[in-house]
């Protein structure tokens, strides 16, 4: 009788109340409208992959894209938040066994005394000496998980703690194209540093020509007057461009976990290559982006929360057991003439609550939905990004060719108005013209390649960065905390 009743409540123990999660069905696009001849990129050597800094080709990018994980504090706490979260999981699975508690006393104790008479001696009556009692005791007891409230808990703090690790991984993602994009904003600075000594050195020869030409007296005051202004200008923005260099060296260290002072890189050229990173099709981006998979956990947390609200409709029923012995004196305590033990059980259930357990329902109903709706914008803000990063690889590399042709006219310009005006068949603004012109042009071309990259970098990140759904820890490396690494 004992076994078919314990059977029947294994039986209901499997019974969980609530709603099934079903991950929603989105209407997703069959291509990128910006890449078709990218949907099936060969070769795939620029797929995102954990180290997609590597299709960069620079060795100083990568050395100190390798101490983003292993220095950044930021990273840090975000590990130590998933562990936390995977505590959490494990402290809500215990609730699935039973509690066991054990007990010991021992209790010394005695009667009787004496009295004096008139002689002063003592007088023993009543007294059968002192006793030791004692008792040892086994206590257990166990909430019925029923309904499935502890089980749908434990799902929900599961699917966070799957949550904590996709925003582990989306923070080092986010770190590691942080560090890249400054590293090509660094790169940036020294190219242009490198411009503004090439112009300062030719408005110094510039200057130069004009005071010549001052002095023989074929030219006015005022040209010297605006070629040492044009000298000035450059120099000034030189020294600028050193401390935008700085300050982007700063930003560097810091991402690398260390101190700004601990860290220099010397001046470098700018990235040559430009990889693209084949997107595949859209519906890919769905398991390969952190943030998607964060999204997609939340709603599998909320979605058993609901079956925890609707649980409170039902009754707890838990068991209890205790087991012992107790002996007075303690002589043979754990003889079975001692024993004691005794079974109970308690079912408890709110007939009134003032709708507080219907409202609670509700409430993780409308998370849920929430969620739901986070999670689509998710996805979709997820595609408008890809489609940008896409867009904008085309249109830079058009403009790249077009800038390259401007920047080779501005320079021919600049020379033949340098001659004209030493031989006096120009004035000096014409060469003023002329060089402002190819200042200018170059330094967009040199604007162009650093957005070409930055929106490299973007598309590496907008892809995942290698990042797969299956890299998440699963429910039974959680509870049983197994080691994960983003």
């Amino acid at each position: 009788m004992r076994r078919i009743a314990f059977t029947a409540l294994l039986g209901l123990s499997g019974c969980m109340v609530g709603p099934g999660y079903h991950q929603p069905k989105l209407a997703l696009p069959a291509a990128y409208k910006a890449a078709p001849g990218w949907v099936m990129a060969q070769p795939a050597d620029a797929a995102p992959k954990g180290k997609w800094w590597q299709n960069f080709q620079d060795p100083t990018l990568d050395a100190l894209e390798a101490q983003v994980v292993v220095n950044n504090a930021t990273l840090a706490a975000d590990y130590y938040a998933y562990e936390q979260a995977v505590a959490v999981a494990q402290e809500a699975r215990g609730g699935l066994f039973p509690t066991l508690a054990l007990t010991g006393s021992a209790t010394r104790q005695g009667q009787g005394g004496g009295r004096s008479s008139s002689s002063g001696s003592t007088t023993s009556f009543g007294s059968n000496g002192p006793t030791t009692s004692g008792s040892f005791e086994g206590q257990a007891s166990w909430s019925l998980d029923i309904w499935g409230k502890i089980r749908r808990q434990v799902q929900s703090d599961v699917a966070n703690a799957q949550v904590s690790a996709a925003n582990l991984a989306n923070a080092t993602l986010s770190a590691q194209a942080a560090l890249a994009t400054d590293y090509v904003d660094l790169r940036t600075a020294d190219v242009n540093i490198t411009l503004f000594q090439q112009t300062v050195l030719a408005y110094q020869q510039s200057l130069r020509i004009a005071q010549n030409q001052y002095a023989a007296g074929t030219v006015a005051q005022s040209d010297v007057i605006t070629a040492q202004t044009q000298l000035d200008g450059a120099q000034s923005s030189l020294v600028s461009e050193f401390a935008t260099r700085a300050n982007f060296e700063h930003a560097i260290a810091v991402l690398a976990g260390q101190a700004p002072a601990m860290l220099s890189i010397p001046q470098g050229p700018q990235i040559a290559s430009v990889p693209v990173a084949p997107p595949q099709v859209p519906s890919t981006l769905l398991q390969r982006r952190p943030d998607i998979a964060a999204a997609e956990r939340q709603m599998a947390a909320q979605n058993a929360l609901i079956g925890v609200a609707v649980a409170a409709y039902y009754p707890d029923l838990s068991l209890s057991a205790l087991g012992g012995f107790s002996a007075n004196p303690i002589t043979g305590l754990f003889n079975a003439s001692n024993a004691l033990w005794s079974l109970g059980a308690t079912g408890t259930e709110d007939i009134f609550a003032g709708g507080t357990r219907s409202q609670a329902v509700a409430a993780a109903k409308a998370s849920y939905l929430e969620s739901v709706e986070t999670y689509r914008q998710t996805v979709l803000t997820a595609f408008q990004n890809v489609e940008d990063d896409l867009s904008n690889l085309q249109i830079y590399a058009a403009q790249a060719q077009v800038e390259a042709r401007a920047v080779a006219d501005a320079q021919r310009a600049a020379q033949i108005a340098l001659n004209e005006y030493r031989a006096g068949t120009v004035d000096y603004t014409t060469v003023v013209t002329a060089q402002v012109t190819l200042l200018s042009d170059q330094q967009t071309a040199l604007s162009i390649q650093q957005n070409r990259l930055l929106a490299s970098v973007a598309l590496y990140q907008d892809l995942g960065g290698g990042f797969t759904e299956s890299d998440l820890p699963s429910a039974g490396q959680i509870q049983s905390n197994l080691p994960f690494a983003p």
